[in-house]
């Protein structure tokens, strides 16, 4: 699932969150000594509807600090025709003193996609909120939201069929900056630059919550159905942890009150 192109990109893998530069440090090649780690499993929550997961990560800089905490919730939903929706919300805390995280095109969330689906490596094709379509007209340009559509071969039964599938990566509206700058590219990935423009303060008493949905659907692009899921996004409340009531459980996921 990395870039098939460059080996020194291996931390392009299918759906994955970092940051370039928090206080000045690159939380998002592998190469860096800065980590983001696992601090405490919140919650696992099963079911036909909805399954979810929540984690404490710690952002650890280069010499093992840690200066930014995340709680992250993520959620995965069946759609009606074979289609996959996965929502991410992350509330970033600084850890003992204000965070900067600095102006660059890297962070927070990014989406490769297959090699098929990818302009550059197969025969796939980006296009946004707008109907731009390309690297050329895309990239940095804000919208609300991003598709990655392409060939794919899909199993049926014992065999394998060509089919056109892809992704469609919403911003929230409650996210700042909204709608988001964007950094895509004609070999397979794109992600909302929330620094794009300019770098961003998180206070010792404040919080950042980023909101996130990955649409993985049948067939190519579909404007009026991303719209109106951007909209019946827009309109859910996100989710958040809270202390549980429930014998033999500390956490539980649940809906913020709207």
């Amino acid at each position: 699932m990395g870039h098939p192109g460059a080996p020194n990109h291996d931390h392009h893998r299918s759906v994955w969150f970092a940051h370039q530069n928090v206080n000045g440090f690159n939380f998002w090649s592998n190469q860096s000594k800065a980590r983001i780690r696992q601090k405490l499993w919140l919650s696992y929550k099963d079911g036909l509807k909805e399954a979810a997961m929540a984690a404490l990560l710690g952002w650890f800089d280069d010499e093992g600090r840690e200066i930014m905490e995340q709680e992250l919730v993520a959620v995965m939903k069946p759609g009606t025709a074979g289609e996959t929706f996965l929502e991410l919300n992350s509330t970033f805390r600084a850890k003992g003193a204000p965070v900067t995280l600095g102006k660059t095109n890297f962070g927070f969330l990014a989406v490769r996609v297959a090699k098929s689906i990818s302009a550059h490596f197969g025969g796939g094709q980006l296009t946004n909120s707008h109907g731009m379509k390309g690297e050329r007209n895309l990239f940095g340009q804000s919208a609300e939201w991003m598709d990655y559509s392409g060939p794919v071969s899909k199993a049926v039964g014992d065999k394998h069929i060509p089919a056109i599938e892809g992704i469609t990566y919403f911003d929230h509206m409650d996210n700042p900056g909204f709608p988001a700058h964007w950094h895509v590219r004609s070999d397979g990935w794109m992600g909302a630059s929330f620094n794009l423009l300019e770098p961003y303060i998180i206070e010792q008493d404040k919080s950042l919550t980023l909101r996130y949905l990955v649409h993985a659907h049948n067939a190519g692009v579909d404007a009026d159905r991303a719209d109106a899921i951007l909209h019946g996004f827009g309109k859910e409340p996100g989710y958040t942890v809270k202390k549980s009531k429930a014998p033999h459980q500390q956490f539980e996921i649940q809906r913020n009150p709207g």
